[in-house]
């Protein structure tokens, strides 16, 4: 496939996926458990959600590596898999789009704050995040997405580990951020200007936001995004925030809200528009259908 960079500076607009851990529940991930268990036990089902998405237009299909860095694999015993579980979400991954749509990995949060916040240790976690992604690429993803960070600092980590890794492989970093009286800000009350200065700075290709917020919120970012930077951007939120019912969490946000809100996003001059937690397929295809109409 062309490079995905490429075709960013050209000017398209690209259909992520959406959410991982919502559809693995639907098939049987239990509470407590890690969302990468089913690497080693149940790969068949990665390349079904892969496939499912791939058929609802998605052009980024991510791995089901998330928590997959050997710090955060550490709290379930499962750091001596840590290059098994990411090879075999790539190769589930790959099996299910070919050359149909991009193998993003996955790299999110290592799950220990660092100091002064916590405990973690900058050099540490540095390594753990090169040890997972030299994982990822050496099972031949097409992209690095650093994801859901609170941290920006970390996220900056996480950036650095995949150049460390490979100079040239795109690398897209989104965080999560929460409304406030200034605007929008991460947990560690960085703004959306500063994280994103500091992600391009580092050397990430693409910047932007997920989860956290449902995509009314999401529009906002995307705008303090436009105004703070040149580089695409990346946008993927959630189905509304959850609220408690009989049978576990909904989502509210419907496909159609999501595509309607999916133009405004376009307006603003998003170039990759997905889904974070409650998407599935069905908000997929709505926006293929929405970006397909606007181009």
């Amino acid at each position: 496939m062309e490079n995905i960079l490429d075709r960013l500076h050209r000017g398209d607009v690209i259909v992520g996926d959406g959410a991982m851990g919502t559809e693995l529940m639907k098939r049987g991930l239990r509470q407590g458990e890690p969302p990468e268990s089913f690497n080693l036990l149940k790969p068949e089902v990665l390349e079904e959600v892969a496939a499912l998405y791939l058929s609802s237009g998605a052009e980024i299909v991510t791995t089901n590596t998330f928590g997959a860095s050997p710090l955060r694999l550490r709290q379930f015993a499962l750091e001596n898999h840590m290059e098994a579980i990411n090879r075999i979400a790539v190769e589930a991954a790959r099996r299910a789009v070919a050359d149909k749509a991009y193998v993003s990995g996955s790299v999110g949060p290592s799950a220990l704050p660092l100091k002064p916040t916590g405990k973690g240790e900058s050099e540490k976690i540095f390594t753990s995040f090169e040890l997972q992604i030299r994982a990822l690429v050496s099972s031949g993803v097409d992209m690095i997405c650093v994801e859901t960070m609170t941290d920006t600092a970390e996220a900056v980590l996480a950036v650095k580990a995949a150049r460390a890794v490979s100079p040239n492989i795109p690398v897209m970093a989104t965080l999560t951020f929460q409304k406030s009286p200034r605007g929008f800000l991460t947990i560690m009350k960085d703004s959306v200007g500063d994280a994103a200065e500091a992600l391009t700075q580092a050397g990430a290709d693409i910047v932007g936001s997920n989860c956290g917020n449902g995509m009314e919120d999401m529009v906002a970012i995307a705008r303090e995004f436009r105004a703070a930077t040149r580089a695409p951007i990346a946008i993927q939120g959630n189905a509304g925030l959850p609220i408690a019912g009989e049978n576990g969490l909904d989502y509210p946000e419907t496909p159609e809200f999501l595509a309607a809100k999916a133009v405004e996003l376009l307006e603003i001059g998003v170039s990759i528009i997905g889904g974070c937690c409650g998407t599935g397929p069905e908000h997929i295809r709505a926006l293929r259908q929405a970006v397909d109409a606007h181009r």
